[in-house]
């Protein structure tokens, strides 16, 4: 009887101290609702996505702070620099970006939360930003190249979790940065066009393989990356000017987000929104009397922040992320197909366009042709069905734009924005510049009764995979 007894005490021992030895020895994975910050040190708080991804003279560091028990840990002392933090869907691990020594590239990182072990993704000459993760393993960041044959500037790839299986998915002459997912499997991207002009940075949406790349949001200049909250809203930060550091956080409904455009704040200076698990808005506002940027709760009902719930010293707080288990955003089939050369597009009527204006009375000639330009060309002239429809084939992966004419070739609207198509994409538009937000009409366009219009010409010659449609 002594005997067991004994070993019942030994294994009772062993069953309650081996669970904690092994807490102790591995770490704890951060409690819910623990965030992580991002500091920045060195020059006051940098541009925006649109002008500035590298934060060249500035420091940063990513700090895990407890709300409740106001404790804070620096998660990152191995780095010279890291930022741009978000952390998975089930709280375990976190992706960002950085850079052990100065002189290296930015590049994507992966930190497991329980051990603190970080892991690098990425490994290129080029700096590699703004990660998020996407379902199925996989990830979605923006990469500066060097010497770009398109004239882009970041351009978004997406890549295993381990750095396997690289697909660069953008294809226009246009930085693409601060991306998030949301929960229907699309990716948000803050856009702007580099060439053959700078543009004005808008918020798109398209798809994780690239294809239905489309406007989601125009308005002011956004200075941070989009947060989508559990109640169909999307949260950001946006300047009234080019170049401001601190603007107004917003909310846009994601139903409509061309005209829902929702003020947040009605005073201060703003860095950063987002939403937390528990429903309260967390913002980095920048104090009156230091002059830095800090975080605090955003009451709603006042539109001004409360106190500052946490500083950084002689840093400002730049970004704040959440460690909260989330709902896994869908994942999205892919038509691309890398077998086939050329990606298809129809538009249902060119003359449907939202330069219109009913109430001054303002309209546009009636357009006949249409001219489609890549970078440095023409790729031809193309008219138009008696219904403004037209139908065509055009080079996969490449840059083009669209102007209308008139029937003796005088140009009625446009060059517009770029666009491109995937391998095997097919794309559809109600008419040039319309309202982004309106359904086509139920009707039959006469250019789909006809072979898509094969542009450049000398395509024509290209052999590719036969594609059965259903």
């Amino acid at each position: 009887m002594i005997m067991i007894r004994r070993n019942k005490t030994i294994a009772l021992l062993v069953t309650t101290i081996l669970p904690l030895w092994m807490v102790i020895s591995c770490g704890r994975i951060p409690e819910q609702g623990t965030l992580v910050i991002t500091e920045s040190y060195g020059n006051k708080v940098t541009a925006g996505p649109e002008t500035d991804r590298t934060g060249e003279g500035s420091l940063f560091r990513l700090v895990l702070f407890h709300p409740e028990k106001k404790t804070s840990q620096q998660l990152t002392k191995d780095f010279f620099s890291a930022r741009y933090a978000e952390v998975s869907y089930d709280g375990k691990s976190l992706l960002f970006t950085g850079k052990h020594k100065q002189e290296d590239p930015w590049q994507i990182w992966e930190m497991n939360l329980r051990s603190r072990k970080a892991r690098q993704i990425t490994k290129s000459a080029d700096n590699s930003v703004d990660p998020a993760y996407l379902p199925g393993g996989r990830i979605v960041f923006s990469r500066k190249l060097t010497n770009d044959s398109l004239k882009g500037g970041f351009s978004l790839f997406t890549c295993g979790t381990d750095g396997s299986d690289l697909r660069r998915i953008t294809f226009s002459p246009h930085d693409y940065t601060g991306s998030s997912v949301l929960k229907d499997g699309r990716i948000l991207t803050i856009s702007k066009q580099t060439y053959p002009s700078e543009g004005h940075p808008v918020v798109m949406v398209l798809r994780p393989d690239g294809t239905k790349n489309e406007l989601f949001y125009t308005g002011n200049f956004p200075i941070s990356s989009c947060r989508e909250t559990s109640d169909g809203k999307v949260l950001f930060t946006e300047s009234e000017a080019s170049g401001n550091t601190a603007g107004t956080p917003v909310a846009i409904s994601y139903n409509r987000p061309l005209h829902s455009r929702q003020a947040l704040a009605s005073q201060g200076e703003y860095r950063f929104v987002c939403s937390t698990g528990s429903g309260q808005m967390l913002v980095s506002v920048r104090d009156s009397m230091s002059g830095r940027f800090t975080l605090s709760y955003l009451d709603r009902e006042r539109k001004s922040p409360g106190e500052p719930s946490y500083t950084a010293g002689e840093g400002d707080v730049q970004e704040v992320t959440e460690v909260v288990v989330r709902e896994r955003p869908k994942k999205l089939p892919s038509e691309v197909d890398p077998g086939v050369k050329t990606g298809q597009l129809m538009c249902q009527n060119i003359n449907l366009t939202g330069l219109t204006s009913p109430e001054t009375g303002f309209t546009l000639p009636k357009a006949r042709q249409i001219e489609v330009f890549g970078l440095n060309e023409s790729m031809g002239r193309v008219s138009v069905e008696p219904d403004g429809s037209f139908y065509l084939k055009l080079p996969a992966d490449t840059p083009f734009r669209i102007e209308t004419l008139d029937s003796l070739g005088r140009v009625v609207n446009g060059p517009g924005g770029w666009y491109y198509l995937r391998p095997n994409e097919r794309r559809g538009c109600a008419g040039c510049h319309e309202d982004q937000e309106i359904a086509p009409a139920n009707r039959y366009a006469l250019a789909v009764g006809k072979k898509p219009v094969t542009l450049p010409i000398h395509i024509e010659n290209i052999k590719e995979k036969e594609v059965e449609l259903e």
